[in-house]
């Protein structure tokens, strides 16, 4: 292994920086955007997902087309993993202490402009929900805000031990993080095709590929879809037709909207942004329409359908077309419309048409012979039926189907600085073992490649004194459900839970990911009681981890842990200071 970066960890930012990569709070990937592909490059070191590829659900899964690899990945995720974004996971902080935190090297303002929980709320999108409302933060101080941690794969899937969960589950950060490593690793995309797109309340991914693809959560939604107007859509449509795109990430580097500075490749962001104006706009077509009044509900009432039932002509309320959608494999669009129709009940049908509406197949008509080929065209349709209709509404259906068929993204002016950025050369065709050795290999010129070590958590190759400040200042779910403990019953609980690690080798949990999965190797329950112990004041307090023997000591107190990691460290802490010798 080259020897490691030099890293003055005396510089207050390159201590937070570093301590981040560990807890990769929302917060912390903001401020620290050169966290975000370093998490994906450690969920691709891990060997999590590379044992997805023995899986028989993938079986010869490198012989299929992009998208059958995509829905096989998006369904393994989604029988594997949950959404979950629950307040209690990771715990709160506060603004103050964030602001406090980050206030040497982040102007609070632009915070405020960029960020939901700090006071932006964009567009009114962001009053319509009542921000704080949505997430559960009503009950609180309007001081009080989540940490949002990012969870990794070995954390995401370790959520089947949580109380109340059966499967893994992980916040949209880390589903974005594991979709670009799934895609690489089972997929075989490559890196170079896979965008990391965050806005102030969502994270999702580009994959620049075929006609493109969006990760969102646990779903996929191909061009296709996007415009299918379904609720799945409708969600994933969500972030980036209302919210400013704050970063882009990418394995040359990143781009955000607040820094002078990119360190991403040029010449890949303006291909990314090029593709995704591509991905967000169609042309309109009666099956767009359709998709369109399915998409926005409240025009469906301007319409009614004329069916040929036995020579005879019956009209029908569109919206009532569209109820049956719900309960049939049929939906309203033209190619499968006459099945729907025969599935319907007949009293739902009209012999005279029904009055003040519009019938669809006048302006489907005007489609056929191509007389609507922009949103500008339908209006002068629909202004034929201004008797029917009143023409404000015709007016605002134009203007939300404009918005319908081209979203702008918000995207990062492309005005920046930019620095070059050494990166690991990562290949589809290489294995976990070579990339391993490729990223160790790059950690003397590359930071992105030394990060990734550190979100890897690759305890024997890193300093750990980001790791100790991120495990004594930003782990508060333990003290929540120790509170009132002694101790020695903090000890016995510790003892009395499995002693093993959700992390592999040399890498280390950190104490709230002990307690919310209830287990732990003897060194990280060490780490959970130091955290207790200091806590309650005890000052100072020693850890000794040799090998497999690790002791805890303050004062006359003494308390033994056993170890599966072959580590050495001598740990002091006391007050603020954190001493760290090769043991």
């Amino acid at each position: 292994m080259m020897p490691l970066k030099k890293i003055d960890f005396s510089n207050r930012k390159n201590l937070e920086k570093y301590s981040s990569a560990f807890t990769l709070s929302d917060m912390e990937v903001f401020i620290f955007p050169e966290l975000f592909y370093p998490l994906v490059i450690a969920n691709i070191m891990s060997p999590l997902i590379w044992k997805w590829r023995d899986d028989p659900w993938f079986r010869d899964i490198e012989k299929k087309s992009f998208i059958y690899k995509a829905n096989r990945i998006k369904q393994y995720i989604i029988q594997n993993y949950v959404f979950n974004l629950d307040l209690a996971t990771w715990g709160l902080t506060t603004k103050s202490r964030e602001l406090e935190r980050f206030r040497d090297f982040f102007d609070p303002e632009l915070l405020k402009q960029s960020n939901a929980l700090f006071g932006y709320e964009g567009d009114k999108y962001y009053f319509d929900i009542d921000i704080r409302k949505h997430f559960g933060l009503d009950k609180y101080d309007s001081d009080i805000i989540p940490y949002w941690k990012t969870e990794t794969v070995e954390a995401m899937t370790a959520f089947r031990h949580k109380d109340n969960f059966t499967t893994g589950a992980g916040e949209c950060v880390s589903f974005s993080a594991l979709y670009a490593a799934a895609m690489f690793i089972v997929g075989r995309i490559e890196l170079e095709k896979i965008f990391l797109i965050a806005t102030p309340l969502h994270s999702q991914n580009y994959i620049n590929e075929k006609e493109g693809l969006i990760t969102n959560n646990r779903r996929i939604v191909t061009k296709n879809m996007w415009y299918n107007g379904t609720s799945l859509s409708e969600k994933a449509r969500r972030a980036l037709e209302n919210e400013r795109v704050t970063i882009v990430s990418h394995i040359t580097g990143y781009i955000h909207t607040l820094y002078r500075e990119a360190t991403i490749n040029i010449n890949a962001y303006n291909s990314f942004a090029s593709k995704l104006k591509e991905f967000l706009a169609t042309e309109l077509s009666d099956v767009i329409f359709i998709n369109f009044l399915r998409f926005k509900s409240k025009y469906k009432n301007l319409f009614q359908y004329c069916c040929d039932y036995s020579g005879v002509c019956r009209f029908i309320a569109l919206e009532k077309m569209f109820e049956y959608e719900h309960t049939s494999k049929f939906n309203v669009s033209p190619e499968s419309r006459k099945q729907l129709i025969n599935e319907i009940e007949g009293d739902e049908f009209h012999l005279s048409p029904l009055h003040g509406r519009i019938i669809l197949n006048d302006i489907e008509k005007a489609f056929n012979e191509s007389r609507c080929k922009n949103p500008e065209d339908l209006e002068q349709e629909l202004m034929q039926h201004k008797d029917a209709v009143d023409s404000k509404q015709i007016a605002d259906l134009i203007k939300d189907l404009s918005c319908f068929v081209f979203t702008e993204p918000k995207l990062p002016d492309t005005d920046k600085s930019y620095v070059g950025n050494n990166v690991p050369e990562i290949a589809v065709t290489d294995d976990r073992k070579t990339i391993m050795k490729k990223v160790r290999e790059a950690v003397s010129t590359s930071e992105t490649a030394l990060l990734s070590l550190y979100v890897y958590r690759q305890m024997d190759e890193i300093n750990w004194l980001p790791f100790i400040k991120a495990t004594i200042e930003r782990n508060p779910v333990c003290f929540t459900d120790l509170e009132g403990k002694t101790t020695e019953e903090v000890y016995e609980m510790l003892n009395s839970m499995p002693n093993e690690s959700i992390y592999e080798e040399n890498r280390l949990a950190l104490p709230d990911e002990v307690w919310n999965f209830q287990r732990g190797d003897g060194i990280e329950k060490a780490l959970l009681l130091v955290d207790f112990m200091i806590l309650g004041d005890y000052d100072p307090v020693l850890i000794e981890i040799d090998h497999e023997r690790v002791d805890v000591r303050s004062g006359h107190e003494k308390y033994h842990f056993t170890s599966g990691k072959n580590l050495k460290k001598s740990i002091e802490i006391s007050g603020h200071n954190i001493n760290i010798e090769q043991g």
